[in-house]
């Protein structure tokens, strides 16, 4: 028997944990200057080192800046367009004392946002591949 619903596959599978129940994004962690990294890096940013290894971020965090996409993003963009594309909210999120990350959030309505709101990381349809597999990524959700 087939089954009616989709295929759920990452949009980039590399950098959550994702499909686990509560997926945590991974980043980063120099351990020479204790600078930590969204999505890895082999080598520090900051001070261009290579003792990096991968960390767990924290899923809830702090939404300190906010705004709506209301157009389709450019290139490399693989996102709904034209009359399929829905404006969605972008967020700046602190999560703790361990990095600032930027993603989508699942609100796009600025009455519903406000600066220091707490959201956390969930993950949300983004578009349908061309065989027919749901296609998600991460977002946060204001809780």
């Amino acid at each position: 028997m087939v089954s009616d619903v989709p295929t759920q596959i990452a949009l980039a599978p590399e950098i959550s944990t994702w499909p686990e129940a509560d997926p945590q994004l991974i980043g980063s962690h120099c351990a020479d200057c204790q600078a930590t990294t969204f999505p890895t890096q082999d080598r520090c940013p900051k001070c261009s080192g290579a003792n990096t290894s991968e960390m767990l971020l924290p899923r809830r965090g702090t939404l300190i800046a906010w705004t709506t996409q209301g157009f389709p993003p450019g290139a490399p963009y693989k996102g709904p367009t034209g009359k399929d594309f829905v404006p969605f909210g972008v967020g700046l999120i602190q999560l703790g004392d361990v990095i600032r990350v930027e993603g989508r959030l699942t609100e796009n309505d600025p009455a519903r946002l406000q600066f220091g709101q707490d959201v956390e990381l969930t993950m949300i349809p983004f578009t349908t591949d061309d065989d027919g597999n749901e296609v998600v990524t991460f977002a946060f959700r204001p809780i």
